[in-house]
């Protein structure tokens, strides 16, 4: 949960995703196309992110990814 929220506070708009998740994609496309910058955390690519996932489904997510958070707050998915 540290690592998780550490992150999620670094940058303004935080984004975790996984590298072959399409949805993920879209959603980092689309905040380039709309000129916001974020920061994108592939946690397939961590060696903790099995943790991470597990913490995003403990916090809401109903799928663990693409977890957006902005301000270092979580505020959903594709869904939300």
């Amino acid at each position: 949960m540290d690592k998780l929220m550490r992150l999620a506070s670094e940058k303004d708009v935080v984004v975790f995703s996984k590298s072959s998740c399409c949805l993920c994609y879209a959603i980092i496309i689309l905040f380039q196309e709309l000129g916001v910058t974020s920061t994108v955390h592939e946690i397939d690519q961590d060696p903790e992110g099995r943790e991470i996932e597990k913490t995003l489904m403990r916090l809401g997510c109903n799928a663990p990814v693409p977890a957006i958070f902005v301000g270092g707050r979580l505020v959903g998915s594709t869904n939300e």
